[in-house]
Formats: structure tokens, sequence, C-alpha cells
């Protein structure tokens, strides 16, 4: 049983690292350290909760919000954010399991696999929705994603079945972006 709820803590720490990788790092770092739901101390993943790994977190979000600012390279600053969340997000998968097993190799592909997951997903209806949006709405919509990222990861942690619920809604929003880029060009072929 404890096992199962490491993997969907994992799953949930993973997919939270995929919508936006720092904040979540930090709720995971913080809740380890005061024992709350998950323990890196005593694993190969101590460091995820030591305060010099999350004083670097803190410094390098503070470094992707200063450069995402600059437009000429917001894509590649946001691109370059999904690779660290992967990473982070197969980080966070395998310390957890290493919390009560020996085994966490796993948790670094299932990992990388949910934040990947949540990463397109969460692509896909950014670039949609900013499209839709005016100036003002579309800068706040960092701060929404972070906020639910937090809020992910918090639940992920407490009440580990969340996750299930989570990765099924990536996937869900992933699938519906896809049958829409099917259903663009559909109107076009009837033009012949």
């Amino acid at each position: 049983m404890q096992l199962l709820i490491d993997i969907l803590q994992g799953s949930g720490l993973a997919g939270a690292a995929g919508l936006r990788p720092f904040l979540p790092a930090l709720v995971a770092g913080a809740l380890a350290s005061a024992d709350v739901g998950i323990d890196y101390e005593g694993t190969s993943f101590a460091f995820l909760e030591q305060p010099l790994w999350l004083l670097a977190v803190v410094v390098a979000l503070i470094a992707v919000v200063v450069l995402s600012r600059r437009e000429t390279i917001a894509g590649r600053v946001e691109s370059a954010t999904q690779g660290i969340g992967i990473g982070l997000g197969a980080l966070l998968f395998a310390g957890t399991l290493a919390d009560n097993t020996d085994i966490w190799w796993p948790g670094l592909l299932a990992g990388g696999l949910c934040a990947a997951l949540a990463a397109a997903a969460t692509r896909s209806l950014t670039t949609r929705v900013r499209a839709r949006l005016d100036a003002e709405a579309r800068a706040a919509l960092p701060v929404y994603l972070e906020g639910s990222a937090v809020l992910l990861a918090g639940l992920a942690v407490v009440a580990a079945p969340i996750s299930v619920l989570a990765l099924g809604f990536f996937a869900f929003l992933l699938r519906g972006a896809k049958r829409r880029e099917g259903e663009k060009y559909a109107g076009l072929r009837i033009l012949r």
C-alpha cells in the first residue's frame, strides 16, 4: 500500500513540476524538511530538502522570471523551463520512491514522463489561451500556472490519489489539443 501512495505522490509532484518546475520543488522540499507526507532524509535524494538546494531553486526561479520578461528570448526561456521541469519531475518522483524503498530508478523514467505529459498539455493550452487574451490577462497567466502547480504539489503529498485526476486531466487536455489540430484544416479539403 505504501508503494502505491509513493507512486501517486511522485506522479503528482512530477506533474506539478511539468506544469511549472520551481515552486513545486520548493513545496516538496519544504514538506520533506518538516517530514509532512514525504521525507528525503536518509536517501540519495536528501539534497532535495537541504537549504542550499532550496536556495538554488529560488535563484533559478528569479532568473527565469527576469529572463522571461525579455520578449526576444521568452520562447527559449519557456522551452528551457519545461526541460528543467521534466528533470525536476524525474528527481521528485525518484526521491519519493526512495523514501520507502531501495528501488528508486523507475521514478526517474516515470517522473520524466509525467512531467512531459503535464508540460505538453500546458504548452498546448497556454498557446491557445494566450491568443485569445488581452495583454493584461496574458501577463497574469504565469501566476495562475504557478498557483496551480503549487496546489497540485501540495495536494499530491497530502492527498496522493488526486494525482490520478491531475494526470488524467493533462491527458484530456493534450488529446483535445491534438483533436483540434486535426479539425483545423478539415474544411480546406472540401475546397478541392
